[in-house]
């Protein structure tokens, strides 16, 4: 699931525009448009595996080995130029929609599993932590596939543009590297069938959501993600002259957030959760804006390096944060039970939501200043515009969130006094 999402948040979007060579604003519907139904599709999915039947592979195993080869079809076909171009955008707007919709069905089920492990809040911590450094490898290694398999992407040749041999050949290179990340993606569900063992618990909880605010920070979180994600290939090759280190640069950033997910992790257990979210979350904020006013290679490490340790705080503290809500609500409504998949499909919802958004906001603003679709070099306007996409705009999604989490009500001393109230009523 990390590897092709990886992929896909890092080299869809130049991928249209550059290779599929869609219109700027088809590029952008088809972003917004794709995360805005995966949102959708959240709730609707959670609300179908609350009605699923216990089977005897478990209730939300079926979902998640019975949609991988489906799944793996639409996303190799996301990656397929079409010999038509006139209805292109169709094409890649069903496809991306398919695979939203598909991929809903495993990472609802998938991420809901970790209420299914333990009652204990700590050994759920813990299983969250593992799980976000399992997945921010699999992040890793979807950019260094994706990466280095197009790292290449085109020699420039006469006014700048891509040679016609050198365009088609990268055509087939998306499609290879499509193929190893589908034919990963059947490996991992087959060694997770294998591997994990559902229990049908007693974890059932209720589908309505109290604290809000954790799903609104994960709404900045996530849309600034999204923003440094999509734009930072096209930063790195056209805004700052580094197309030759962009896909070790990624690299960077992903290892060193793998590597610092334990620290937040131990982190989290010393100081409470709400301040690793608040410390994690602002280190990044300096850093984003030095690479845009001091634009070479070492200040990129630099910044990767750093940038890394808060991705990783960014990526485990909602999810930390999540089963802390469940239990809250459950406690204030003992008498509501229903069933886990819904509490995070709808956390799901708001983060592909704000991904859309993201995406499609983006890519709007480079049409706007002028994007030259296959052109190996870009008007002042879009280098102006990717500077701000990836300097203001991360600085104003974390002050956002920011201002969203002083007023979130878990603290430490609340979760302790959960925990306790939950040991008796179990």
């Amino acid at each position: 699931n990390q590897v092709a999402g990886s992929a896909t948040a890092f080299f869809l979007q130049i991928y249209l525009l550059d290779i599929a060579q869609i219109h700027p604003f088809q590029a952008s519907m088809v972003l917004f448009v794709g995360k805005a139904w995966g949102a959708i599709t959240d709730p609707i999915v959670g609300f179908f595996i609350t009605k699923s039947k216990w089977t005897k592979i478990g209730r939300l195993m079926p979902w998640m080995v019975g949609c991988t080869p489906f799944m793996v079809v639409s996303y190799f076909y996301l990656w397929f130029v079409p010999p038509f171009t006139n209805e292109r955008f169709i094409w890649y707007l069903g496809f991306y929609c398919l695979y939203q919709t598909l991929i809903t069905c495993f990472h609802v089920p998938y991420s809901a599993l970790t209420m299914f492990l333990s009652t204990d809040q700590r050994e759920r911590d813990s299983a969250t932590a593992y799980r976000m450094t399992v997945e921010v490898l699999g992040t890793l290694v979807g950019a260094a596939i994706q990466g280095q398999i197009v790292a290449n992407r085109f020699k420039c040749v006469d006014r700048g543009f891509p040679s016609p041999l050198c365009f088609s050949s990268q055509k087939e290179v998306y499609m290879i590297a499509a193929g190893v990340i589908g034919g990963l993606f059947l490996v991992c569900t087959v060694v997770m069938f294998l591997g994990v063992k559902e229990r049908d618990g007693e974890c059932v909880l209720d589908q309505l959501m109290r604290s809000l605010e954790l799903h609104y920070i994960s709404i900045c979180r996530c849309f600034l993600l999204q923003l440094i994600q999509s734009n930072f290939v096209l930063f790195c090759t056209y805004a700052v002259e580094l197309r030759d280190h962009f896909q070790n640069i990624v690299l960077t950033i992903l290892m060193s957030a793998a590597v610092s997910i334990p620290f937040w992790q131990w982190f989290l257990e010393k100081f409470g959760k709400k301040t690793a979210a608040f410390c994690g979350i602002t280190w990044i904020m300096p850093f984003t804006v030095m690479l845009v006013f001091i634009p070479n290679l070492i200040v990129a490490y630099v910044v990767a390096v750093s940038s890394g340790f808060s991705v990783a705080a960014s990526l485990l503290l909602p999810w930390s944060m999540l089963p802390d809500v469940v239990d809250d609500f459950r406690l204030a409504n003992r008498n509501s039970k229903g069933h886990e998949a819904i509490f995070y499909s709808l956390y799901a919802f708001f983060t592909k939501f704000a991904a859309g958004i993201s995406l499609g906001v983006s890519t709007l603003c480079l049409q706007f200043a002028g994007y030259d679709t296959g052109a190996c070099r870009q008007p002042t306007p879009v280098v102006y515009t990717l500077k701000l996409l990836i300097g203001a705009a991360p600085v104003a999604c974390i002050t956002t969130g920011l201002m969203i989490l002083v007023v979130y009500p878990i603290s430490e001393d609340v979760r302790l006094r959960n925990k306790l109230a939950l040991e008796e009523l179990r």
